[in-house]
């Protein structure tokens, strides 16, 4: 089982621990990087639509950036509100080689990364409208890139990443493939209703809890009960696991 995740827009370096090789796709990174260091601040600031303290940090960012040195591992180095939940810096040794093994974090500008790819700290997400002479936007650059990667050693993917994100790989599962969407929500006037911040900490809670006992198939999710959260089997289907919170969970 492979579980996918969105990276967070703040970033930093991280050197608690060390990083373990470069992200598979580094050299398509890099055409990314040399186009937004060619980019004036104005055009990366329209691209990024971010306020002008995160375009001056990302402007001078792209400039200096090298994808070879000052790394640190992926997972230390998104700073979001669902890697806060997930809290890999108090996961022991056995739980940190789980998330290796079995998480891959998609990214606009590296594609996919294993958690501990020694990465930069950038900015440019998925839906980022950026055209340029080799890509209509970064779905046309990727294209399945991502989703073959993915595959290629595990055809049961639990996805706990967003829209813009999952639907690149998604849109090109096979029927032999088994693709399983985790929902988070709260009964709001007799329906299901998710609301960004509390899917965001429960996605980083799923990851921990999986990493902790070590849950090596899909179903294994279902017994998830942490922020409130219990599992919907009336609402749920092999495709679709839906977690509804109650209580404390909510607030």
């Amino acid at each position: 089982m492979k579980i996918i995740i969105s990276p967070a827009k703040k970033m930093k370096r991280e050197e608690v621990l060390p990083p373990e090789g470069l992200p598979v796709f580094t050299e398509r990174a890099e055409q990314l990087m040399r186009h937004l260091k060619s980019l004036p601040y104005g055009a990366l600031k329209e691209l990024l639509q971010c306020n002008d303290s995160i375009a001056a940090l990302n402007f001078e960012r792209y400039q200096k950036m090298e994808l070879h040195g000052q790394l640190s591992p992926a997972i230390l180095s998104y700073e979001g509100i669902q890697y806060q939940y997930m809290s890999p810096h108090i996961l022991d040794r056995q739980s940190l080689d789980y998330v290796q093994k079995h998480v891959r974090i998609l990214s606009g500008f590296y594609g996919i990364l294993k958690p501990f790819d020694g990465i930069v700290p950038y900015r440019l997400e998925m839906q980022a409208k950026l055209e340029t002479l080799f890509c209509r936007n970064l779905y046309d650059f990727w294209q399945d890139s991502i989703y073959q990667e993915l595959v290629r050693e595990d055809k049961t993917i639990l996805n706990l990443a967003s829209v813009e994100y999952s639907k690149v790989v998604s849109r090109y599962c096979k029927a032999d493939e088994h693709f399983i969407t985790c929902t988070f929500g709260q009964w709001q006037d007799g329906t299901v209703k998710e609301k960004g911040v509390y899917v965001k900490m429960a996605r980083g809670e799923m990851v921990r809890f999986l990493a902790e006992r070590n849950i090596t198939k899909p179903e294994g999710a279902k017994a998830f009960d942490r922020l409130g959260y219990r599992y919907q089997e009336s609402l749920s289907d092999t495709t679709h696991y839906v977690f509804v919170a109650t209580g404390k969970g909510t607030k």
